[in-house]
């Protein structure tokens, strides 16, 4: 107990530091873990308490977990969503890692303050803002983009109803959007490393690209590791915004926006089933955790250095 006392003393200023991120992930994470068992269960509200309600519901097993799988929409709703993560953990490390690199070698220090500022502008609107701001775009009366294909001798587009170009624009604004965060992020890891790195490169005569694929990139691999093993984990998880509101909830456009959040969503606003949508997001959890199990022991065999544990 004195161990603990006088280890507890020598760092009490971090601990002091970690003290509201704990109490946050205790109250918001920890303490709600039980209710997990909804999951199984086939929730109504019986009685004045939730923990009353919780306890008189009716045990269904795994029944919640076939709305998922005996849907006839089960394959399209999974396609969509592991295909879409797939391009934007690509595209989320390689385009913000490259714009990063690009801000940092630039000269002008004010005006790269002024391109990171604007990138990152976009991360705090939400969806709502940025689908209104899409629909000035693609209206087929009054949006810009079909009056200045009139300008042009093409007929309007019904953007709306018309499922071949949304992969394309959902996979754009999505990137438009969160690609500041990322820069921001890897901006911070190249401020980081060790300034003697390049002046020991130039004084050896180094240009600077050897210098990005010699010492950048090998110095970045770490943080692009674990921020990749972490996106791993969500790959079963859909941004809900991005693919319900900046389609504007389109039936036509179903086939290439519908994934597995925005039908848990529909199908609890139908149905009002709410074991089945607590039975989804376990779903994703559990699939999610051991996707990042299984790509941290990947690369801790690769490279154990870069692995999360």
């Amino acid at each position: 107990m004195g161990k603990f006392f006088r280890r507890f003393k020598a760092n009490k200023e971090l601990l002091l530091l970690a003290l509201p991120g704990a109490v946050w992930f205790l109250i918001f994470s920890y303490l709600p873990i039980f209710g997990v068992i909804i999951a199984f269960k086939n929730f109504r509200i019986t009685g004045k308490s939730f923990i009353k309600s919780l306890i008189d519901s009716d045990w269904v097993g795994f029944k919640n977990f076939e709305f998922l799988f005996k849907t006839n929409n089960a394959w399209v709703i999974t396609r969509n969503t592991v295909l879409y993560n797939l391009v934007f953990i690509v595209l989320g490390i390689v385009l913000p890692v490259c714009l990063a690199i690009i801000v940092n070698e630039l000269l002008n220090k004010k005006m790269a303050k002024v391109y990171q500022s604007a990138m990152f502008l976009p991360y705090f609107l939400s969806w709502v803002v940025v689908s209104y701001c899409l629909f000035a775009f693609l209206s087929v009366d009054k949006g810009y983009i079909n009056h200045l294909l009139a300008r042009l001798g093409h007929g309007e587009i019904s953007w709306y109803t018309e499922p071949k170009y949304w992969p394309f624009i959902i996979i754009f604004m999505s990137q438009w959007k969160g690609i500041g965060y990322g820069t921001v992020v890897y901006l911070a890891s190249i401020a980081g490393i060790d300034k003697t790195y390049y002046e020991a490169a130039m004084i050896d005569g180094a240009t600077k690209w050897q210098q990005i694929k010699s010492i950048t990139l090998p110095l970045l691999k770490p943080v692009i590791t674990i921020l990749f093993i972490l996106s791993i984990g969500k790959i079963f998880n859909a941004d809900f915004g991005l693919f319900y509101q900046l389609p504007k909830d389109s039936g036509p456009l179903y086939p290439v926006t519908n994934v597995i959040d925005t039908y848990v969503y529909r199908g609890l606003m139908n149905l009002g089933e709410i074991g089945m949508s607590s039975a989804a997001a376990l779903y994703q959890s559990v699939v999610g955790l051991i996707l990042i199990l299984l790509s941290n022991y990947v690369v801790k065999k690769i490279d154990s250095e870069n692995s999360l544990f």
